[in-house]
């Protein structure tokens, strides 16, 4: 028994689905709106927007993930420090807007956002960026402490990261009336 099992991709996406739902409404809500935006599936400003102040939220956050694509293509391969500045220093700043919208207030959320918009590889990198942008004078005292309390050790520490690409990436869903149908 040379080989390695593998967890069933069913099992994976089943855990992802479940980790989703364990996010309090409003996450979920702005996870499915960035993704909208981040991978170019909706009109973002039609679906989401509520009032004038979130339309004008949605624009600027869909003028920030423009930097998408090329972000996706300078994840670097290695920790070495001339690759660090070009690929960090865009990720804060779309970090820190995300984390100042208020509706990603814990690691795991952020992170299930990120792996989806840019890719497993950025896995390593989602740690630093996530505790420099969310200890940026920006965000209110009490969400900057919320934020950096919500990574465990082992996220910040790990020695190695998955490889596995995200399986599900959550989209909206009208509501049906069972007592209409």
């Amino acid at each position: 028994m040379g080989s390695k099992m593998k967890p069933a991709e069913g099992a994976m996406t089943l855990a992802e689905m479940k980790e989703f739902a364990g996010f309090p409404s409003a996450t979920q809500r702005y996870v499915r709106r960035s993704l909208d935006i981040g991978l170019d599936r909706e009109d973002a400003t039609v679906r989401w927007s509520r009032d004038v102040v979130e339309a004008a939220s949605i624009r600027a956050q869909a003028k920030l993930y423009r930097n998408l694509p090329e972000l996706r293509e300078m994840v670097p391969d290695d920790s070495g420090l001339d690759a660090i500045e070009p690929f960090l220093a865009p990720l804060i700043t779309l970090a820190a807007f995300d984390l100042g919208q208020g509706r990603l207030t814990t690691f795991s959320a952020f992170r299930f956002l990120y792996e989806r918009l840019i890719g497993a590889e950025v896995r390593p990198w989602l740690p630093s960026a996530f505790c420099a942008a969310a200890a940026l004078p920006h965000l209110h005292p009490e969400l900057r402490r919320k934020l950096l309390q919500s990574i465990s050790e082992a996220a910040a520490t790990a020695s190695g990261w998955s490889n596995r690409q995200p399986a599900f990436f959550p989209y909206w869903v009208e509501k049906v009336d069972v007592a209409a149908a």
